[in-house]
């Protein structure tokens, strides 16, 4: 199995996990033997990303901290890592060194403020006065004036990011964060992380006594067939099961019962916001509070398929993996917490298969035949659209030898929160032509999420591949035990 990352800061989460993994499974999760975590990974010599290996191990230990499940008493899944944070000086609007001095004083005449000087034929600006509208970097003609942001900053899109001003730290305002991951991705330092669930995970497996106690169910996400190049998701799946779980579970099955319900809500209330990805609902719920009505009702896939097992095996565990860390606060703040008992992500199954020592490469894979196509391609954007159009026609009169005039379907398909707003706006403000939206925190949907092993031009191909390798031919079917009974 070819083991590739985005980053070496994925890399070095990787190795945090992995060793914290090994103790779990050992039940050795002592302060001693957490202790050592820092000095295996770092050992003696030169430094590798920081000043000293005693820098470098602190960074390390913080780590190992929010690998054991970080702070108890922050609900926030996403936090800092103090002494990881680069405090990049890099905020704000500067002046370059392609200043040439000009005669003209473009800068000086568009800043509202008198922000800007020219001293020894440069500009200069006065950051007391400086209110970073930009104005000056459009009216300098040799753009030599410019406005760098912090890629954690940049990275946030409901701006739940400030600078602490007196020690240059990152700071996380959880009122507004929605905790969709892009910052933990984004930040060249790794100095934001998500505290991880693998201990919990671990425990449950431990626990079941070889699943004798209790069945352990893992439900995975579609974009598992994305994660590798060498590795189908069948085979990734087989391996997920020698980590110890009964069963493995594809949360695609959920998408096409969510699929299912939210078009007959949709139905029903004429215009709907989606309900499967947790950032979009938080997104809606904290900015555009007077469009909360209309989100779904309908659990996510994840919580719909949780569900189903607790209804099917009383007294069994779920535990969900995918590409997202936003899923580790709905399996914690909402509803899906009566169905789920925690969030794994790609990032923390590869840890995993590390610390068992599995290579799935060398496995042959299970078959997984419950979901249908359109369950499957959830994971890109544009998927969700796809099969609540598909259960629509399903559902509808024609399907049953009558023609149906009554619905017709106009989906908006949003890639990102920016897409996101824009579509809300419209809506909010009655502009908005379309009857569905497709609310994605993650651009290319799931697919892009922040905790996926690789980001790749090939991932949606990978994915549609898969759904295409379904043995179901439409949602109605797939669903049949899924909706126990309920007359198509």
């Amino acid at each position: 199995m070819a083991l590739l990352f985005d980053t070496y800061v994925q890399k070095l989460k990787y190795q945090v996990l992995t060793e914290v993994a090994r103790l779990a499974y050992a039940e050795q999760l002592t302060p001693q033997r957490l202790l050592e975590i820092a000095g295996h990974i770092i050992p003696e010599g030169k430094p590798n990303f920081r000043c000293c290996i005693y820098k470098e191990r602190a960074i390390i230990n913080e780590r190992v901290s929010f690998a054991l499940g970080g702070e108890p008493e922050s609900a926030s899944v996403v936090g800092v890592l103090p002494i990881a944070c680069d405090e990049c000086p890099v905020d704000g609007i500067q002046v370059t060194a392609a200043c040439r001095g000009c005669l003209a004083h473009r800068c000086m005449a568009a800043c509202p403020k008198d922000a800007i000087t020219v001293v020894n034929h440069r500009a200069q600006i006065d950051k007391t006065k400086c209110v970073e509208c930009g104005k000056c970097l459009s009216a300098c003609p040799y753009s030599a004036i410019v406005k760098n942001i912090r890629p954690c900053v940049a990275a946030c899109k409901p701006k739940a990011i400030r600078i602490n001003k007196e020690s240059g730290k990152a700071m996380i305002d959880d009122a507004k964060c929605v905790s969709c991951g892009a910052c933990v991705y984004q930040c060249p330092f790794g100095a934001i992380t998500d505290k991880s669930a693998i201990t919990g995970a671990i425990s449950l497996i431990n626990g079941s006594r070889g699943n004798t106690a209790y069945h352990v169910y893992a439900v995975v996400a579609p974009s598992i067939a994305s994660q590798y190049a060498d590795v189908t998701a069948e085979q990734a799946c087989a391996g997920i099961r020698r980590l110890g779980f009964h069963a493995v579970i594809e949360a695609a099955w959920g998408a096409d019962m969510t699929a299912w319900l939210e078009a007959k809500e949709l139905r029903e209330k004429g215009f709907l916001l989606s309900s499967c990805c947790p950032s979009f609902v938080e997104y809606v719920r904290q900015n555009f509070p007077d469009l909360a009505d209309h989100i779904s009702s309908t659990l996510s896939p994840m919580a719909q398929i949780g569900k189903w097992l607790h209804e099917t095996d009383p007294g069994c565990r779920v535990v969900f993996i995918g590409p997202c860390i936003s899923k580790k606060s709905e399996a914690q703040h909402t509803e899906a917490a009566q169905y789920v008992d925690c969030a794994l992500t790609f990032e923390e199954m590869q840890a995993m298969f590390s610390a068992r020592e599995i290579d799935p490469s060398a496995l042959a894979g299970e078959p997984l035949d419950n979901a249908s196509y359109f369950g499957r391609i959830f994971a890109r954007s544009g998927g969700l659209a796809a099969a609540v159009e598909q259960a629509l026609t399903e559902q509808a009169p024609a399907a049953q030898g009558a023609k149906d005039t009554r619905f017709q379907f106009q989906p908006l398909v949003c890639s990102g929160l920016p897409e996101c707003r824009t579509a809300l706006l419209k809506a909010q403000k009655g502009l908005l032509k379309e009857n569905f939206i497709e609310g994605m925190a993650c651009e290319g949907g799931c697919i892009g999420g922040p905790a996926c092993l690789r980001h790749t031009a090939r991932n949606a191909a990978q994915v549609d591949a898969y759904g295409r390798a379904s043995t179901e031919e439409n949602i109605a079917e797939a669903t049949r035990a899924l909706r126990a009974g309920e007359a198509l």
